[in-house]
């Protein structure tokens, strides 16, 4: 198991349309898609930088993940997402080294990517994504 790149920077955020309007007036940065996940509760946007994505998230429900970040930590970094050539063996071989996924088989995501999350209490407290188009 090797990222071959970062593939996004997840940054959770309490109003998408206001967050789009920074990034792009003044980055200077472009937003490309915006999608809701429904089943993650949750409306993304996407900007490229380099070969790298920012992918805001903004909660469509209270209770759900975003919503529940945002309520106990505040707007900012979510999680790091690391592309993956195998996402469900890259879950496996992560989970056969003692680290704690919160999904234990791959799982589909924004912009039809199968993903997977590690549990930030294995990961020195941060979330992490794995995923990939396998």
């Amino acid at each position: 198991m090797k990222p071959t790149h970062i593939e996004h920077i997840g940054i959770a955020v309490k109003s998408l349309n206001e967050s789009i309007l920074f990034y792009e007036n003044v980055l200077g940065l472009k937003c490309y898609a915006v999608e809701e996940i429904k089943d993650q509760k949750v409306r993304t946007a996407f900007f490229m930088v380099g070969q790298t994505k920012i992918e805001l998230l903004e909660s469509t429900d209270p209770e759900g993940p975003v919503g529940k970040f945002i309520e106990k930590k505040g707007e900012g970094l979510h999680h790091i997402a690391f592309a993956m050539e195998n996402v469900s063996k890259a879950l496996t071989e992560a989970e056969s080294k003692n680290v704690r996924l919160i999904d234990k088989t791959p799982r589909k995501g924004a912009e039809g990517l199968n993903i997977g999350f590690l549990h930030p209490k294995s990961t020195n407290g941060v979330l992490m994504e794995f995923c990939g188009k396998d």
